[in-house]
């Protein structure tokens, strides 16, 4: 041991001695106390005692830890690569060696008090990892995942072991708990980053993305079992443990002891004690300690106090409310608040220089590529046997090396047994670092997903025919927008012989604690994941609204899902529902608030990038509704049938694919004493033509498909009393307003149906795009959005899906026909070709 450091401690000593485990301290259990014998304020020196330097160390790696993730999160870089650079940041080779870093804020002789409170966030961290792993994703009969984990488990402790000697510092006293503590941080993955990066890629519904969250649960499992195992066969000598019977039986026992007392336990006494779903603080306290007594327990069988925190946040039950409540409450306090604190612990066993000292470069990147290669090579080999896709086979073994926290805490276990030196802990943590940064960036450029080029017809409405299903994909954001959403689906007649099924979702934003589970099913209107008591109040209203009308109605079938993804990628997974539901209509709100006054107020930029992206990328017609009132249209009667208020409703007419689209939605409606239609066509006059000199050949032809769509309309209506049909010659876009302006004089329309035309030239809109500003609206109905004298009605916005249209949204890197990636994806093209022509020469409408 090294003499005593000099300093002013007159009642705290310590001793010092450095060796290959890196700096050992020695204190002198002797003395009083830690915290020291000045009370509070009252002595000069207060400051030198522990709880002073304890709320500065916290604040210290609270700043450190919060710098690291704001650098690393804009690179998309998981949340465990801040927390190695924040503990590098302190680690003997950064600051660590710093005098005022070691004197003034990190001092040896109150590391241990600083030890004793991060051990205590690990260990309520264990707890939230166990908490959050639902074992029900694992299936006996999914082979893949299962052979996935169990030879990539196997392989990496093989691998493991042989690195464990390669750095040259293995040492013989301690070969078997060495080469297990290196292996099993090897074999480890991390749960909740992996999730998260499958959600930012947006493969977390593929079925590379199933495989992958399943065999990483499996891992995770297999991970504990064998720390368990290990930390019952050697003791913190890292020699063999003559106890280690003992110790197993009895983990073992407490095991089935949370599943078969402990669970049932919690099941009854929530059940029992839970009253409206209103969960108390009672029952979290009651938790938390559980927490705690069960660590206790675990520590006492001598296989570390993490395990029975983590064996009991298994046995909560998943479904209930508490998992919720004790997720809002403790996440961010331990993340952000507590956890940091181990984060610098682990950085001062990091020594690189020391580690240069005593092996080279070449090991290095040699041990780092060697860790990363061992899941991938195991995957890819099991791929071939399963009849995986090679390209899934390896991102899946990419992604089986994602780490977390699980992997730093079985290289501390293996440091605080001494069979981890600093040699193999800094290889190891650097090699975790790198994998951590590559996992991501290697499976951005590298994996492409296959989309399901699945081809359906009745990709809009117009195709439809009056025996077909009406399949409808409506979005809400918020509460407020599902009264106009619900009753216009209630006026679009669903009947037996034509049912509405209608898949609504509930956007929500993911943020930084949201957990990465995209889609999730609404179970009893029961959302499935963490979120925050408002957004799940919210997102079960919604669903209860929407699965109203299924309860009103035989002819309507409701599924309500909640999509958790960030606002620039939400539309992907609106796009891809859509296409997997093969729905005809996409319905979306429109993002502006409404003013009392029935104005368009300040609107949500988010919604309207999402709005905007659907619009490019649907593979489906969408509508964009303006709700100024859409809310009245039952009465207070319960039946679906009932007595409802007369609905006034015009459709206006200007031409092209856009406002076919939405004459074949009104068109629906037809045939309800609710609805009364209104279909206004603008034809434009002399001075319009001359004004617009030649027509082109593409204009020519529009019109006249919509001549015939028009014809059969009017015939196939003609007897029709709630059904009429007004032609108006204009000249230019003042003219229709002016028109519109004579028919809010003659009635009061409650909704305006109108086609998009988005950057469509008409010789009857001449004049009304230049101060157009909804480019989601297209002109016409940004124009309706914005006079005085239509402000009490509501706008529905419809955009026609054209496959040519999307095709050139689209960015493709080759080209097999018609922008086909593939001959697969050429084939389908064709089919939508073919549908192209049939919309623009045939009308498919419901009769």
């Amino acid at each position: 041991m090294a003499e005593p450091p000099t300093s002013d401690e007159p009642n705290i000593t310590y001793s010092l001695s450095t060796s290959r485990y890196g700096n050992i301290v020695c204190y002198n259990q002797t003395n009083e106390t830690l915290v020291g014998d000045y009370s509070g304020w009252q002595s000069a020196k207060s400051i030198e005692t522990a709880l002073p330097f304890f709320v500065m160390q916290l604040l210290i790696s609270n700043l450190s830890y919060g710098l690291m993730y704001s650098l690393t999160r804009p690179l998309h870089l998981p949340p465990f690569v801040a927390q190695i650079l924040c503990g590098l940041l302190f680690s003997p080779t950064v600051l660590g060696r710093n005098s005022i870093v070691l004197e003034k804020l990190f001092p040896y002789r109150y590391t241990m008090f600083m030890e004793t409170f991060a051990n205590l966030a690990l260990v309520y961290n264990m707890f939230l990892l166990g908490l959050g792993m639902d074992l029900r994703m694992i299936r006996i009969k999914q082979v893949k995942p299962m052979v996935i984990a169990i030879v990539g488990v196997v392989v990496a402790l093989l691998a493991g072991s042989g690195l464990y000697y390669f750095p040259g510092n293995g040492d013989p006293d301690t070969i078997l708990a060495g080469c297990l503590y290196w292996s099993v941080a090897l074999s480890c993955t991390n749960f909740p980053d992996l999730a998260r990066i499958l959600a930012d890629l947006k493969l977390l519904r593929s079925d590379m993305g199933h495989t992958a969250m399943s065999a990483s649960i499996i891992t995770d499992l297999c991970t504990w079992v064998l720390l368990v195992f290990g930390n019952a066969c050697f003791n913190k000598q890292g020699v063999w443990n003559d106890l280690m019977p003992c110790a197993l039986v009895s983990t073992i026992a407490f095991a089935f002891f949370c599943i078969y007392v402990i669970h049932p336990g919690i099941v009854w006494a929530f059940a029992n004690t839970v009253k409206g779903g209103h969960v108390g603080e009672n029952h979290v306290w009651f938790t938390l300690v559980g927490v705690v007594f069960c660590a206790l327990i675990t520590d006492a069988f001598g296989v570390n106090s993490i395990t029975g925190a983590f064996l009991f946040g298994l046995s909560i039950p998943h479904d209930h409310i508490i998992r919720n409540m004790i997720e809002e409450k403790l996440h961010d306090f331990l993340s952000g608040f507590l956890m940091p604190l181990f984060y610098v612990i682990c950085g001062f066993r990091v020594d690189l220089d020391y580690l240069l000292q005593n092996t080279t470069v070449g090991v290095l990147v040699f041990v780092i590529s060697s860790c990363f290669m061992v899941k991938i090579l195991s995957t890819v080999i099991c791929s071939l046997f399963l009849g995986m896709p090679l390209r899934d086979g390896f991102a899946v073994g990419a992604l089986m090396n994602t780490k977390g926290t699980m992997a730093l805490v079985i290289l501390n276990a293996g440091r605080d047994s001494k069979v981890l030196d600093v040699i193999l802990y800094t290889h190891m943590t650097f090699a975790f670092l790198v994998m951590s940064i590559v996992v991501q960036p290697l499976l951005t450029f590298t994996y492409t997903p296959n989309k399901k080029l699945t081809f359906y017809k009745y990709r809009t409405v117009q195709k439809l025919k009056g025996e077909e299903e009406f399949r409808v994909l409506t979005c809400v954001h918020v509460l407020g927008n599902v009264p106009g959403i619900t009753n216009l689906l209630h006026i679009s007649n669903p009947t037996k012989k034509s049912p509405l099924n209608i898949y609504a979702i509930h956007l929500v934003e993911l943020t930084g604690r949201t957990e990465a589970s995209l889609l999730i099913m609404h179970d009893e209107s029961k959302p499935k994941v963490n979120f925050s008591d408002r957004v799940r109040a919210e997102s079960e209203q919604i669903a209860e609204l929407f699965e109203g009308m299924e309860v009103n109605s035989d002819a309507v079938s409701v599924q309500t899902l909640t999509a958790v993804s960030p606002y620039a990628t939400m539309h992907e997974d609106i796009c891809t529902l859509a296409q997997d539901k093969q729905v005809s209509l996409i319905l979306l709100p429109y993002h502006k608030n409404m003013t009392p006054d029935g104005r368009l107020g300040e609107g949500n930029y988010g919604h309207e990038g999402v709005n905007q992206n659907v619009l490019r990328n649907a593979p489906c017609s969408v509508g964009v509704l303006v709700d100024r009132g859409m809310t009245t249209v039952r009465s207070e009667a319960s039946s679906f049938n009932a007595e409802i208020t007369k609905k006034e409703i015009a459709m206006l007419f200007i031409g092209g694919r856009d406002d076919r689209e939405a004459l074949a939605y009104a068109w629906r409606m037809v045939g309800q004493e609710m609805v009364k239609l209104t279909v206004v066509r603008f034809v434009p006059g002399r001075d319009a033509l001359v004004s617009a000199g030649k027509l082109s050949v593409e204009y020519a032809k529009e019109a006249q498909v919509d001549e015939e769509c028009i014809y059969e309309f009017n015939f196939k209506t003609m007897n029709d009393s709630s059904v009429t049909c007004i032609e108006k010659v204009v000249n230019d876009g003042q003219e229709v307003i002016e028109a519109i302006r004579e028919m809010e004089d003659n009635h009061s329309y409650d909704l305006y149906i109108v086609g998009r035309g988005y950057k469509v030239e008409t010789p009857v809109t001449a004049g009304l795009t230049d101060w157009s500003s909804n480019s989601d609206l297209g002109t016409i109905g940004d124009t309706l959005a914005s006079l005085n004298f239509t402000l009490h009605a509501s706008v529905l916005v419809i955009q026609q899906y054209s496959a040519a249209n999307r095709r050139t949204s689209e960015n493709h890197q080759e080209h097999v026909k018609g922008g086909a990636k593939t001959a697969n994806e050429a084939k389908m093209n064709s089919h939508e070709e073919e549908d192209d022509g049939d919309e623009q020469y045939q009308m498919g409408m419901r009769k």
